[in-house]
């Protein structure tokens, strides 16, 4: 009884209490009574409880809004009925009070906050109406270095002239890494970066701008730089290395994404059934394997087309016995270490660069006695086997004109690669590098060989009693300053297409040879006009002269000769003669004007970085396929793939990454995880963004 009294009590006083005062910043109603209430201006208020939400609902049957106040899910307010245009006006105040809350925060903030070159905020004005409040803001992380120099490096080295010998020059170099965030209102939003020490160039620069807009209106989104369109149907194949412009539209019920950009990036597939994987291929012509397969001599590179001729039949009558290769020493390894001395004419019977040496008629085949240089070397040069004294000793040659770099090589603790490093084609007297030379590399040879029953020699061995530390006699293959004018340009084989595998086997190998013929628009796999007219390429360049059993009956498909057109264990196709799409072409064609038109001679005369860009030339491809047993794995035939690019079905349906299958993007291998899959024997497709050819370039 007493405690019902003073709670009565206590409410009275209070509502007698809130009735006389009136507040200088009252604050809201939490259950409004009327439309008054609801829009009363507020100066200064508490937050409330997360769980406190005023609703305002449309009632279909009245026409009418209801405005409802819930503590969670249950209203504890009566429901205030309000019209369609009070509820305009309500909406219009409240944004208008939004809108300016926005900018008074944002301007209070700026008041804050001193002028900096890594936070930049600017007003925009009348421009807020289209881009929203916020004006833009600029943040920027990262360092700047620059290096300025001048260095003078001094080579005392007699074989220089003067000039040369004394060399200054300014030294500038850079590191940047940079990102810029920015906000342009409230709907653009800016992404930038550059990097000069990312490892590839895919890493080093980024830009990305994008604009949001609001829920009413047709333009959802706008994106321009580095966009991405991903697609999730089989029907249609989106992009993730794409630089353009994206949008989102939306039009009612209808949704339109579109795309206008370029891709860094080249789409390739690769498909396996039953546990075999089929690659298919695409090769320009311009891709040959460069710096890895050297003829031993100019007289092998004469000849190959002639042994070549009757396949599988080798008509050289040439073994060669014993081989010693030797390269530039990058390894510092002084184990098989051994100065040498490399000429270009060494051992040449008939093309002979220097016509200082002089060819012996009775010498027809390559030998150290097949010109006078050997022998002039031992009689006059000999103290050259002294690797400090070479240069000296032997600039009376330049005399001859004797260029170091091209005409020979002096190089200290060459070193001399084993078996396992290289193959041999003991009768085409030919080798295949494991690893590409670069440019500044050496390669020479001493070999012996058999013809006819009787034994020659090329350049010295190691083991010829020529004692260390001098140096060896050999045969230069290939200069510092290999150029289309060197004697050793011809040696370095243009006519070796590596597939990127080392598992090609000859069943379910194709192979096809293309054109495009910008007449039909097309591709043909044979030429229309000529005395070549309607025969396919593959029999034009002596790539089907055989059937399946190696008979001389030519039976439309590749002729593959284990060691001699292919190399399985290498992933390699050669082509039976030494110029097939230059000089061999020409001949076979038998008329000059008509051959202006298809020959691409260029490829053999000039660099590859001057090849690449004779475009209206470089018109042949090599396609085809081949297939291999590899389980779950599926090989790309692509290094760094583009992150979310792989896509990859069974039996056409979309299988799920990190579920069906995972994916290294480094070394381009998906590997199938759902053992169903794998039972049912479907045939899986895989599809990537290859950024080979775009991205990855080693940045110095």
């Amino acid at each position: 009884m007493g405690l019902s009294f003073i709670l009565g009590t206590a409410f009275t006083l209070f509502s007698q209490t809130n009735q006389q005062t009136s507040l200088h910043y009252p604050i809201p109603v939490s259950q409004p009574q009327n439309l008054q209430e609801a829009s009363q201006p507020v100066m200064a208020n508490l937050k409330s409880p997360e769980n406190v939400r005023t609703l305002i609902e449309y009632d279909v049957e009245s026409g009418d809004y209801v405005m409802s106040t819930y503590v969670g899910e249950t209203r504890i307010s009566t429901p205030l009925s309000i019209s369609q245009k009070e509820y305009a006006d309500y909406w219009l105040q409240q944004s208008n009070a939004q809108f300016f809350k926005k900018k008074n925060q944002i301007d209070y903030s700026k008041k804050k906050d001193e002028f900096s070159l890594t936070d930049m905020q600017f007003d925009l004005g009348a421009a807020e109406k289209i881009f929203g409040p916020g004006g833009v803001q600029l943040r920027t992380q990262g360092a700047v270095e620059i290096s300025f120099g001048v260095k003078n490096n001094i080579v005392e080295n007699p074989a220089l002239s003067e000039r040369a010998r004394n060399r200054t020059y300014f030294d500038f170099d850079q590191s940047i890494q940079l990102s810029v965030n920015g906000k342009v209102g409230d709907k653009i939003n800016v992404n930038m970066n550059y990097d000069t020490e990312a490892s590839f160039d895919y890493d080093a620069k980024a830009i990305k701008l994008r604009y949001a807009g609001k829920e009413d209106e047709i333009i959802k989104s706008l994106e321009a730089g580095n966009v991405s369109m991903p697609v999730k149907n089989t029907l249609i194949s989106g992009g993730t290395s794409l630089f353009g412009a994206k949008t989102e539209l939306q039009f009612g019920k209808l949704n339109v994404a579109a795309v206008i950009s370029q891709q860094n990036a080249q789409t390739t597939s690769a498909s396996m059934e039953g546990g075999t994987q089929t690659t298919r291929f695409e090769i320009s012509v311009d891709a040959y394997d460069e710096n890895r397969h050297f003829f031993l001599s100019q007289y092998f590179r004469d000849n190959y087309d002639q042994w070549m001729s009757k396949l599988p039949y080798i008509s050289s009558g040439i073994v060669i016995n014993k081989i010693e290769v030797w390269v530039t020493n990058k390894r510092a390894r002084m184990d098989n270490a051994r100065h040498i001395i490399a000429f270009a004419d060494m051992a040449e019977p008939q093309r002979i660069a220097n016509n200082h040496w002089k060819a012996d008629a009775s010498q027809p085949y390559p030998s150290n006695q097949a010109n006078s240089l050997y022998a002039e070397m031992l009689a006059q040069y000999a103290a050259a086997r002294q690797i400090g004294e070479a240069t000296a000793v032997l600039s009376p040659l330049e005399d001859y004109g004797m260029q170091i770099g091209e005409d020979y090589e002096r190089l200290e603790s060459a070193r001399l690669l084993l078996p396992s490093e290289y193959s041999l084609n003991k009768s085409l007297g030919y080798i295949s590098l494991n690893q590409a030379l670069n440019p500044d590399e050496v390669l020479a040879v001493a070999f012996e060989y058999t013809k006819n029953g009787k034994v020659y020699q090329v350049g010295e061995f190691s083991t010829d009693g020529v004692e260390s530390p001098q140096a060896l006699f050999v045969k230069l293959l290939k200069g510092t300053n290999l150029e289309p004018a060197s004697p050793t340009w011809d040696l370095m084989m243009k006519n070796v297409y590596a597939l990127g595998t080392y598992n090609m086997p000859k069943e379910d190998f194709r192979l096809n040879i293309t054109y495009q013929n910008d007449t039909v628009g097309t591709t043909l796999n044979y030429l229309t006009e000529s005395r070549l007219k309607n025969q396919i390429l593959l029999r034009v360049f002596r790539l089907d002269r055989l059937n399946s059993q190696n008979e001389a009956y030519p039976d439309g498909l590749f002729d593959y000769v284990e060691g001699y057109t292919a190399q399985s264990s290498h992933g390699r196709i050669i082509f039976p003669v030494v110029e097939p799409f230059g000089s061999y072409l020409r001949t076979q064609m038998a008329d000059d004007a008509l051959a202006e038109r298809y020959v691409f001679q260029e490829l053999y005369d000039s660099t590859l970085t001057v090849v690449q860009q004779l475009t209206e030339k470089n018109k042949f491809r090599l396609e085809g396929e081949y297939r291999a047993a590899n389980a779950a794995e599926i090989s790309l035939g692509a290094m760094n793939v583009a992150r979310g690019s792989v896509r990859v079905t069974a039996g056409g349906r979309l299988l799920t990454e990190n579920v069906d299958y995972i994916v290294d993007y480094i070394s381009g291998t998906v590997t199938i995880t759902n053992n169903d899959i794998l039972s049912s024997g479907a045939n899986i497709q895989a599809t990537c963004e290859d950024q080979g050819v775009y991205s990855m370039v080693r940045k110095t």
